[in-house]
């Protein structure tokens, strides 16, 4: 019997990268992953748009509310991308200029991550498949306040078709073949993974 399944991979060519309410104030609900983790699963997936020269987008909601402003590496790290102070709305999706702003990428692949997971994350997630995106959650680099709240979220995406990887898994998607780049992407995964920092010294040694 063949099977009907597609393994649509993340695309370099197609892709883009949407951080959604990654605020200062929000961080503080975030209880499924500790603190420091959370922080460098999406400083890390930032570096990973930066290394592969991803169009991306930061938006935030109620920022003059509790919510709070940004985080301030996320703005430092990408300077010149759309910013979308959405003034109240919940979902990202019922902002006309962040959907403007995903259009404008000319991209069809939607990688997200957001506070919290279950609300920021799963609505725009949810719309952005209903609009005809191909759509990829960051599981670490989003985060709630419980972990029976994101496997809830999770499974409420992934029934719907969006694709639910961690920060490691879209790079390497990315990235395809290491002969693409060694030194390069290795360091990537050293600076956020130190264990993996043991592949590469014995890879250094070889030389």
């Amino acid at each position: 019997m063949s099977s009907t399944y597609q393994y649509r991979r993340i695309s370099k060519e197609d892709a883009a990268v949407l951080f959604v309410d990654h605020q200062c104030g929000l961080t503080a609900l975030v209880q499924d992953y500790p603190p420091s983790e959370f922080k460098n699963s999406i400083m890390a997936l930032a570096d990973m748009a930066k290394f592969f020269n991803l169009p991306t987008i930061l938006t935030t909601s109620f920022e003059t509310g509790p919510n709070g402003p940004i985080m301030p590496e996320l703005k430092e790290m990408f300077p010149n991308a759309p910013f979308i102070a959405r003034p109240g709305q919940i979902n990202a999706w019922d902002n006309e200029d962040f959907v403007k702003a995903v259009k404008d990428t000319g991209r069809k692949q939607l990688i997200i991550a957001g506070i919290v997971t279950e609300v920021c994350v799963a609505f725009p997630a949810l719309s952005a498949l209903e609009a005809g995106y191909e759509v990829f959650v960051v599981t670490d680099a989003s985060g709630t306040f419980d972990q029976a709240s994101h496997e809830a979220a999770w499974l409420r995406m992934a029934t719907a078709g969006v694709q639910l990887l961690n920060w490691f898994a879209v790079g390497s998607e990315l990235h395809r073949d290491w002969r693409n780049d060694i030194q390069g992407f290795g360091k990537l995964l050293c600076d956020h993974t130190p264990i993996y920092q043991s592949l590469m010294t014995s890879y250094a040694a070889k030389g």
